[in-house]
């Protein structure tokens, strides 16, 4: 490396072009890079779903669900099974492990449920086998705004602005809410079918058979050619009153002798509200590894063509735009990044007090980071809140190498009075080697964490490429660009040579100077007792540590959006729960910081009405929370507190709806933050135990008590994932009855499925004046089946097709069931679901919870296990102290090769133990935890710390290497170094320092970051700058007490050797 700056210094526009082009690239690069929130953390989640109309949860399990989890479970690298089953809906989902090809696997998936497909009920749905994305909400919505009627919205929704959307690259899936399907609707009276012997089935019979075109075949005549096709297909939905649906004694009987046909709508299953006002909603959720920000940027271009196509008094409002929060989060990094490189820049002038130096420093940190983002390029990264933040990271950071070389030259030019090309080319190489281990010490720590095995591992993997890619670059600017610049820039005036005579050295500097020397001094008289403060300061890690809660991610992030989940007793009609969602809203809506709501009744996946959910989003970031520029914009107005008053979080605008709704004792619902990362199936909650066993009851009755326990848990929200009080109606079947009227339990169960759940495909209508087709649905007229005599007077067919009616075959017994069956790895099991309380962790809360378990005494067969990201937080920080072992060994690898000692290294690496405490309390001071942001700034804190001791150590073995004595070395080597490590770590501290103040959005997941790194660096700073050189010369002491008696006992066997041959 020094050849190559001795070239550089010669060759200057050379050694431009060789940094140049690595920023032309980086240039180039930024450009075609696509814009995400975080890395691809997509889990290989496939789901298998199939349909029976009608059936129980308990049917589908036994009959569907269990059939199919036997199938996929021989799929190899699987991960996790989960399932459910509920109304008339059956789910398997696989997930495999990351490393898993999903394409592969979902082609494995495939050929083993084909295998049981045979095994499966004849009236169930072929079983779809589609790619899952995690994410389980919607990257985006769409509310249509209009006084139009539902059905009318929901035809353009359905109709038109679907069939765009679905278009759309990267677009999974569009999922309609409160909509109501046309469908020509044919209400049979039950009486009139009785008054004519007919059964259900033979009005559905008729349908399908006369609602059909079919072909007939070619007729050729000589020279031409006809088609023949039989036209039975009704032209209108009135034309299907007058069909016949059979003969009595030379007498048809139409559908309007048995009941009426309609052009109507699909029974209700969800409603949506948007601020109060009706209306229907369009989920959008991206493919599985499509871009969020590129699947949203190409739906609101295919609105765009959507709006010419629908009427004009039909507004499109955009509701959960994540692309919005995303460009906001970058926004504030960027600017982040801006100010941090100022600050960083600003160190360098304050401590040398020459406007060259400062430029020729800061020309390192543009120059690093652009050409950063080539790499980012070459391995398709993305530009997302974790390699942005890598690259804020590195301005403190990337400017080292280069601050480093130029301080050695300016003081070999201010105090050995050297010209400035030999000084910039006698500094280098002075400086070289302890500049190339800083370096490649910091970008090796990044080896082990960036390939761990877990969800994180794909964060650090990016964020750790990224730093390391901008580390080396600025390790080549240090040796090419920076000594051509100190040559032909660097000027120094009014020195007088010396260290003392230093013009830069005066002033402030003077103090620091004397103080640190001092200690120094004091230092090395008591050695003993500073090595005993430094093992004592370590030792503090533990009880540190105990008192820092820990999360899988920061749980007071404040993404001005968050969610209300509302689960009302079962048994609850639509329109029962509507009016619950309302009087919710109307309290959620009071609540200081609302500014839009989006509620949604019904509709959830497995077929229950008795769920809600209520969007929420706040009022922007600037009008509700500190920031800087409400703090300027006050002092141009003369009214600087004004950025102080009126602010308030969206962890408290949460508690306060939770405290609103705390008032509705009947229900339960819980107040979560969207989720950003998705870990898992159904991991929307900070908590996630489940329980597994045989006896669904008695699982429940476990997680009823958990849950009762959840504030003296420090839970918020505790509730179980399954209610038991959905209210049921069996059918019990006299048998013995049934054979003596010749009927059986399919004619009755069939019969019964059509007349009370409707058969909603009996057919197809096309409608020639839209072009377009719609369901024709089949069911009993309203009245005629909504209690439980009037279901107990219905009438079903026997074998010879006489009518029996029902109360003459069954007993209707009113139960209650659940409302549906999860399984897990092919288990029963419910989860209870919470948020974690203020001031606990969820560590912590899933070992309170676990013991709490225990305590249940639970027979054999019945288990509990973590799931979601509590299950991910164990996984990444067992992973994480692997990794930080490997960084050290790695660490002290390249350590003890630069400087070919083995004791050295152990020197530089005593800096490690001894930051840790500092971040830990600073963390603990600032009411952070533990959790991937902060472990990642405790890793970026073990990369930087460890640069002061190799800068002294390096510059204290040059000295020796001189013949100075061991004593005058150490106490001059770290006097000259004690300006660019303090300027290094000010450098740090500045560019990290808007990171740590900021107040946009997505701050609290960067903030955890800067606090671990400034506080374990600041804070430790004089103890390592003390520490450092009293264990270099204690160590130092050692080994030459150990060669010594080494040598010693070698030449006394030596001499006794020769003693016994004479």
């Amino acid at each position: 490396m020094q050849k190559l700056a001795e070239l550089c210094i010669r060759l200057p526009v050379f050694a431009s072009m060789i940094v140049l082009f690595l920023v032309v690239v980086g240039v180039v690069s930024y450009f075609h890079l696509d814009v995400d929130k975080h890395p691809d953390v997509e889990l290989p989640l496939i789901q298998v779903r199939t349909f029976l109309p009608g059936a129980s949860p308990e049917e589908l399990e036994v009959s569907i669900t269990q059939i199919l989890e036997e199938a996929v479970n021989t799929v190899e690298d699987l991960a996790e099974l989960r399932s459910t089953s509920g109304q008339g809906t059956a789910g398997v989902f696989p997930t495999f492990n990351l490393d898993r090809n999903i394409e592969t696997a979902i082609q494995d998936v495939r050929d083993r449920v084909a295998t049981v497909i045979r095994l499966l009920p004849p009236d169930a749905d072929p079983p779809t086998i589609t790619k899952s994305n995690s994410d389980q909400n919607p990257s985006i919505s769409i509310a249509l705004i209009s006084d139009r009627p539902v059905r009318e919205l929901t035809e353009l929704a359905d109709k038109v602005i679907r069939q765009q959307l679905e278009r759309s690259p990267g677009v999974g899936e569009v999922r309609i809410n409160g909509g109501l399907d046309r469908a020509i609707n044919i209400w049979v009276d039950p009486d009139r079918l009785a008054a004519y012997q007919l059964p259900i089935n033979a009005v559905r019979d008729a349908i399908v058979r006369q609602n059909v075109d079919v072909p007939g075949g070619n007729v050729t005549s000589g020279t031409s050619e006809r088609n023949l096709r039989t036209i039975g297909r009704m032209a209108s939905s009135r034309d299907f009153n007058d069909l016949v649906v059979t003969t009595i004694n030379g007498a048809p009987v139409r559908i309007r002798d048995v009941g009426w046909a309609e052009d109507g709508t699909k029974e209700q299953r969800s409603s949506v509200r948007l601020n109060g006002k009706p209306t229907v909603t369009l989920e959008i959720r991206r493919q599985s590894g499509a871009n969020t920000v590129a699947v949203i940027a190409g739906v609101k271009q295919a609105l765009g063509r959507v709006a010419s196509q629908i009427p004009p008094d039909v507004k499109l409002q955009l509701l959960e735009d994540q692309s919005g929060f995303i460009y906001a989060a970058l926004h504030e990094i960027n600017i982040h990044l801006i100010v941090g490189s100022i600050l960083a820049s600003l160190v360098v002038f304050l401590f040398m007090r020459n406007w060259r130096a400062m430029v020729i420093a800061a020309v390192a940190i543009p120059s690093s980071l652009t050409a950063a983002f080539g790499a980012m390029w070459a391995l398709h990264f993305t530009l997302n809140s974790v390699t942005m933040l890598a690259l804020v990271l590195m301005v403190g950071i990337v400017i080292d190498d280069a601050l480093v070389v130029l301080e050695n030259t300016f003081r070999f030019m201010e105090e050995k009075k050297l010209e400035s090309f030999e000084a910039a080319r006698v500094a280098t190489a002075d400086i070289g080697h302890a500049v190339l281990a800083t370096t490649l010490s910091l970008v090796v720590i990044f080896i082990p964490v960036s390939f761990m095995s877990s969800i994180a591992g794909r964060f650090l993997y990016q964020f750790g490429i990224t730093a390391a890619a901008a580390v080396l670059v600025s390790l080549l600017i240090s040796f090419t660009l920076t000594p051509m610049m100190c040559a032909r820039m660097l000027r120094v005036s009014g020195a007088e040579g010396g260290h003392d005579g230093a013009r830069s050295r005066r002033g402030f500097y003077r103090w620091i100077d004397a103080g640190y020397m001092a200690s120094l001094k004091f230092s090395m008289k008591h050695r003993f007792a500073i090595a005993v403060v430094g093992l004592g300061v370590i030792t503090l890690a533990v009880p540190t540590y105990r008192l820092i809660r820990q999360d899988y991610l920061p749980t007071n992030v404040d993404d001005g959006q968050f969610e209300v989940r509302v689960t009302p007793p079962e048994g609850l009609s639509l329109a029962a729960v509507d009016d619950v969602m309302k009087m919710i809203e109307d309290k959620v809506r009071a609540v200081r910081g609302v500014k839009v709501i989006a509620s949604t009744s019904g509709g959830d996946y497995s077929g229950t009405l008795s769920s809600g959910r209520i969007y929420v989003q706040l009022v922007p970031h600037e009008e509700r929370v500190f920031s800087w520029v409400r703090l300027m914009n006050g002092v141009i107005h003369a009214d600087p507190f004004g950025a102080f008053r009126h602010n308030y979080s969206q962890r408290e605008v949460m508690t306060n709806v939770r405290r609103e709704l705390a008032q509705l004792r009947d229900l339960k619902f819980q107040v979560n933050n969207i989720q950003s990362i998705n870990l898992s199936v159904g991991g929307r909650t900070d908590i996630n135990l489940t329980l597994r066993g045989p006896d669904i009851q008695k699982l429940v009755q476990y997680g009823e008590a958990l849950a009762a326990r959840g504030p003296e848990l420090g839970l918020l929200d505790a509730q179980v994932s399954l209610q038991l009080n959905r209210p049921e109606l069996h059918l019990q079947i006299d048998r013995q009855r049934a054979a003596d009227l010749e009927t059986d339990v399919a004619n009755i169960a069939s019969a019964m499925r059509i007349m009370v759940g409707g058969d909603e495909k009996v057919s197809r209508f096309h409608d020639t004046s839209v072009n377009q087709e719609y369901d024709v649905e089949l069911r009993l007229a309203e009245g005629s089946r909504n209690d439980l005599d009037t279901i107990s007077r219905l009438y079903v067919p026997s074998r010879t097709g006489k009518l029996i009616r029902l109360d003459n075959l069954v007993r209707v017994v009113p139960t209650q069931s659940v409302s549906q069956i999860s399984r897990f790895d092919r288990e029963r099991q419910i989860t209870l679901q919470a948020s974690v309380a203020p001031g606990y962790g969820t560590a912590d809360r899933n070992q309170a919870l676990l013991e709490a378990a225990r305590q249940l005494n639970m027979p054999a067969g019945y288990s509990v296990l973590v799931t979601g990201r509590g299950k991910e937080l164990e996984r990444t920080f067992k992973e994480f102290l692997i990794a930080f072992a490997l960084s050290v060994v790695f660490m002290y690898m390249i350590l003890a090769s630069l400087f070919e000692s083995l004791t050295h290294p152990f020197t530089i690496l005593l800096a490690l133990p001894i930051s840790v405490p500092f971040a830990l309390f600073s963390l603990w001071v600032l009411g952070q935890s533990l959790n991937l942001y902060s472990a990642l700034g405790m890793l970026v804190l073990f990369g930087v710390v460890k640069k002061n001791a190799i800068l002294q150590i390096d510059h204290m073995n040059d000295l020796r290497a001189e013949g100075m004595p061991k004593l005058e070395a150490i106490l001059e080597g770290n006097r000259d170094r004690l300006r660019p490590i303090l300027m290094t770590t000010m450098a740090l501290v500045g560019g990290m320092l808007p990171l740590a103040l900021g107040t946009g959005p997505g701050a609290e997941e960067r903030r955890a970051v800067a606090v671990a790194v400034i506080g374990g660096q600041m804070l430790s700073l004089l103890l390592t700058l003390l520490m450092c050189p009293v264990a270099y010369s204690l160590i130092d002491d050692l080994t030459t007490w150990l060669r010594a008696s080494v040598r010693l006992s070698f030449w006394d066997r030596l001499r006794r050797r020769e003693a016994r041959a004479r």
